[in-house]
């Protein structure tokens, strides 16, 4: 019986550690900073809002720095301002939805459950600042690129 409850065993963690060299994450990170606004929701209520910065992204997931402590578990929605412009017009946003999963400070990771990039108007070109569908004003970043 000491033969079969060793061969169950699960192996140590320096043995784990050798098998999976480097990044464990699926999703790799790019590092970018980009202008964001981010709103924490229960049952449809915004709770608390503000605006903050990213610092990094994948597909899987965001870093952004809050501004505050946000705490893991809740639900977020954020509009990032993403440096393009849609037919060389329309500012673009990347809206995404997760939860909090870490956060360290005002350095608040989120696990992206949602996401969509969306044209938003923008009072530069003579049409009233847009919300999305969250409610989240949509903002033009400082320096645009075009997408054609």
């Amino acid at each position: 019986m000491a033969s079969s409850q060793k061969e169950l065993a699960w192996p140590q963690e320096d043995a784990l550690s050798e098998q999976i060299p480097g990044e464990r994450r699926g999703n790799r990170r790019y590092r970018i900073f980009l202008e964001l606004a981010w709103r924490v929701v229960r049952r449809r209520r915004v709770l608390e809002s503000g605006t903050g910065r990213t610092l990094n992204l994948s597909s899987g997931g965001i870093l952004f720095d809050a501004g505050r402590h946000l705490p893991p578990g809740v639900g977020v929605q954020i509009s990032i301002a993403w440096p393009a412009l849609v037919n060389g017009v329309a500012p673009l946003q990347l809206v995404v939805a997760g939860r909090v999963v870490r956060a360290d400070g005002s350095r608040v990771a989120v696990h992206v459950s949602q996401h969509e990039f969306r044209a938003a108007c923008d009072s530069y070109a003579g049409i009233p600042r847009s919300h999305d569908s969250h409610g989240i004003e949509l903002v033009r970043p400082a320096e645009l690129t075009t997408i054609q």
